[in-house]
């Protein structure tokens, strides 16, 4: 089993939404490589990273903030949050994230999760929010009307 400890970022620092509202972030720490490496510290060997702001913007805000983390994490980085385009995905990997997650455009561009997945083949992770049963976009912004059940089955599954 793979343990990955979170790190949301707002505005550079480490958060955890209510309810994915942001209006109400509660700050758990100002510097996230501080948070990071104490969970390297705890032993762990992987981390999820998610960048809020540009999960709602749908492009990076926390850039900085996950180069640092990058770069002094002695593990594993995976990151998601407003990742949209190709050169987001190739600038993500060219500093050194493990893995990209790709959530809002599971639902609104599932071609582009697909050729992302063939060009950075094991690379790619789709997540999925949900509320009340249904997918959840734009950093949890937007509800969508489709079932998350109905887009989990959408989703190729890699055969064994």
């Amino acid at each position: 089993m793979i343990v990955f400890p979170a790190i949301d970022l707002k505005e550079g620092k480490v958060v955890r939404l209510a309810e994915g509202d942001m209006a109400r972030a509660t700050i758990y720490a100002e510097d996230p490589v501080v948070q990071a490496l104490a969970f390297a510290k705890a032993g762990a060997e992987h981390l999820h990273v998610v960048d809020l702001d540009g999960a709602f913007a749908g492009e990076s805000r926390n850039r900085a903030a996950v180069e640092a983390i990058v770069a002094e994490f002695p593990g594993y980085v995976q990151l998601g949050g407003g990742i949209r385009t190709r050169e987001a995905v190739a600038g993500w990997f060219e500093l050194g994230v493990a893995r990209v997650v790709i959530g809002t455009a599971a639902l609104k561009n599932p071609q582009f999760v697909r050729d992302m997945a063939r060009e950075w083949e094991g690379g790619i992770v789709v997540a999925v929010d949900a509320r009340d049963g249904m997918v959840a976009t734009e950093g949890w912004a937007e509800a969508s009307d489709v079932p998350v059940h109905d887009l989990a089955r959408r989703s190729p599954r890699p055969a064994l």
